[in-house]
């Protein structure tokens, strides 16, 4: 995987010490919460031979622009960078889309959009934010549909995609049924930033074998 991506791991994953409130990074906790999926993004423009290379280098920056931006421009403004990144990763999953799927497969592809913007916003309502939380949804949503349902590995990029989902639901948990609880201060960073690590790896790895295909 090289150095990078390995540079990338430590990052993000020694993050959680701030996440958890363990350590405190005072002004540099920005950049730090930045630099996993930063690296990540990175690791994968080195690498890029093409459009779907590019793909996703793009929308792992503009995730990692949306980790900076949560926390220094708040909620709405970091939404949108990320909103924007699922449209770049479902352009990558459309061209990239699986010739054929299980009826289970197609099911849980079918399911993941709908059920993500319901459950999003039902949990988001108490605070009188369900449509922001739907709306921000809809682009998770079919993206998490679209990576499952495409060529690339599911038990990486499929798994990546429905751990974002799982994140971000964390987040909204926290205006209703968790609010208060820290369980979703526990988990929303672990499963975050696996989502992107294992997307980074299994579109990337994927897209280095089709390199190599005489």
């Amino acid at each position: 995987m090289g150095w990078l991506f390995g540079a990338a791991v430590v990052a993000g994953a020694s993050y959680c010490l701030e996440a958890w409130g363990l350590v405190d990074p005072g002004a540099l906790g920005p950049v730090w919460k930045t630099s996993g999926v930063a690296l990540l993004a990175v690791w994968t423009a080195t690498r890029a031979r093409g459009t779907d290379g590019w793909l996703l280098a793009g929308a792992l920056a503009l995730g990692a622009l949306g980790d900076l931006l949560l926390e220094t421009h708040g909620l709405m403004v970091g939404g949108a960078a990320f909103a924007a990144g699922h449209v770049v990763a479902c352009v990558l999953y459309l061209r990239n889309r699986r010739d054929s799927l299980t009826p289970s497969q197609k099911a849980f592809g079918w399911l993941l959009a709908p059920a993500t913007i319901g459950i999003a916003a039902l949990f988001a309502a108490p605070a009188g934010g369900a449509v922001q939380a739907g709306a921000y949804s809809a682009f998770l949503g079919v993206m998490a549909a679209l990576a499952w349902t495409s060529r690339f590995p599911r038990y990486r990029v499929g798994l990546g995609a429905v751990l974002f989902v799982v994140s971000d639901l964390l987040i909204f948990s926290r205006f209703g049924p968790l609010e208060g609880s820290g369980v979703p201060s526990l988990l929303i960073w672990p499963t975050y930033f696996s989502a992107q690590a294992l997307i980074a790896w299994g579109v990337g790895q994927t897209l280095s074998s089709d390199q190599r295909v005489p």
